[in-house]
């Protein structure tokens, strides 16, 4: 079945590009060119992949972001003409998975699509036997990519869920930012370890109750992150 993407962007020819680009490969287009827009399709229809550009009309990029992060997981790929580190970080904070900088190479966007379904997909093995986890509260279903603690579901982004499932099935294991970087992101990803530092401090505001005095995810200062058995 073909894959569903949301293509959001008020620069019509810039949608009509990606547009073609991707149903080229197979995959199945649909444009919005206004934040509510937007909003109004992701509420719709289940996308396997948003893509949102940062500036919009009516409802940002970022608005929009957040938003769809209220009921939905879908991973979602930040479109942005501005380089600064802060705008892209500033996305990510939204709840965006990624991000990709205009002008854009159009090969480049279909290989981050790409890579971040791949990154989606679960493999036949893992569905036949469901990884669970319980520890301190904490409860983890990797079949179905939930996560509770004290009985209470919490929301996660894509990305969220991925290190805090690398953290949690190597208890006490101490991954620096690069390597959490390198396998979380993949070692093609182009940002740099301040994405790391945006999604656990995100993540600890979601599962901890006192994020500033960690129960679960912990600091080994001067070298990295780990998840305390």
């Amino acid at each position: 079945m073909a894959k569903k993407v949301l293509v959001v962007d008020d620069e019509k020819l810039i949608v009509k590009g990606i547009r073609f680009s991707l149903e080229q490969e197979g995959f199945e287009v649909t444009c919005a060119y206004d934040g509510e827009e937007a909003l109004e399709l992701a509420k719709e229809t289940e996308y396997d992949i948003i893509l949102l550009d940062l500036m919009l009309p009516k409802l940002s990029g970022l608005e929009v972001c957040q938003q769809i992060r209220g009921f939905s997981n879908v991973p979602i790929i930040m479109l942005t003409a501005k380089g600064e580190d802060m705008d892209k970080i500033l996305g990510l904070e939204y709840g965006a998975d990624d991000y990709i900088t205009k002008p854009f190479n159009i090969l480049e966007v279909k290989a981050r699509i790409k890579a971040i379904l791949r990154r989606a997909a679960k493999p036949e093995i893992e569905t036949q036997q469901p990884r669970q986890v319980e520890i301190n509260g904490l409860r983890m279903d990797c079949d179905s990519r939930r996560v509770f603690v004290n009985g209470r579901e919490i929301n996660l982004t894509a990305k969220e869920f991925d290190v805090l499932e690398l953290l949690v099935f190597n208890p006490n294991k101490v991954y620096s930012r690069e390597n959490l970087l390198n396998i979380v992101w993949g070692y093609e990803y182009p940002g740099d370890v301040r994405t790391v530092d945006v999604h656990i401090r995100r993540l600890r505001e979601k599962i901890e109750e006192n994020p500033s005095d960690p129960k679960y995810v912990h600091t080994k200062w001067g070298v990295g992150y780990y998840f305390q058995a």
